[in-house]
């Protein structure tokens, strides 16, 4: 028989009581998220569920690992979120997963693993609810990397393509900072130099006469 413990990482032997016999017993490490995979009321059951039951599940850990994130913990955010693609990666809330991925990272500074992330959400999941925020935040990355052309085509692109989203209207105001930017360094440049002022010399005067 075989008994699973969640604290160390091997295989044992140990009697199996009154009956005789031994009882293998498994020893694994799970991640601490999978621990609170675990904890959830009824979840330990719900993990191999039948196909009925998924959305439910999966929306019991999404619901659980949000709560992390609000409390801004994001690297536990981001662990969970991970496990739930693993676990539920064809659900309805796969997309949201992936983009609270790239939000995590975001948060942390990490931003090329953010716009990896972000990228995924536009790429694999074209009619996620996420795509509006995502390619904003793509923006909003490139920006933080100092690529200020990738981050108004990306901005100009929610405009576009998301006329009358809120999104739409963050990357409205993210373009006008933009241009307002480049005007300035515009007329930085073009600006002639101002002339160099030689001071005077002092007026001599000439010493007086001896007698």
């Amino acid at each position: 028989m075989w008994h699973v413990d969640c604290e160390v990482g091997n295989a044992t032997q140990t009697p199996a009581g009154n009956g005789g016999g031994t009882m293998n017993t498994i020893r694994l490490v799970p991640s601490a998220i999978f621990c609170m995979v675990l904890a959830i009321p009824g979840m330990h059951s719900r993990v191999w569920a039948a196909p009925g039951q998924v959305q439910d599940t999966s929306r019991h850990l999404y619901d659980r690992v949000m709560e992390e994130f609000k409390h801004r913990d994001y690297e536990a955010a981001l662990a969970g979120f991970r496990l739930f693609l693993e676990l539920h990666g064809q659900t309805s809330l796969a997309a949201n997963a992936q983009y609270w991925v790239g939000e995590c990272q975001y948060r942390m500074g990490r931003y090329r693993e953010a716009l990896k992330a972000f990228y995924n959400v536009v790429s694999y999941y074209p009619l996620s609810p996420k795509l509006a925020a995502s390619t904003l935040k793509i923006g909003q990355t490139y920006n933080k990397l100092k690529d200020q052309e990738r981050a108004r085509m990306m901005f100009q692109r929610v405009v576009d393509q998301y006329p009358d989203s809120t999104e739409a209207e963050v990357a409205r105001k993210a373009l006008e900072l933009a241009a307002e930017k480049l005007e300035a360094e515009k007329i930085e440049t073009e600006k002639p130099p101002e002339p160099s002022i030689v001071p005077a010399e002092p007026e001599r005067l000439d010493p007086p006469a001896s007698f």
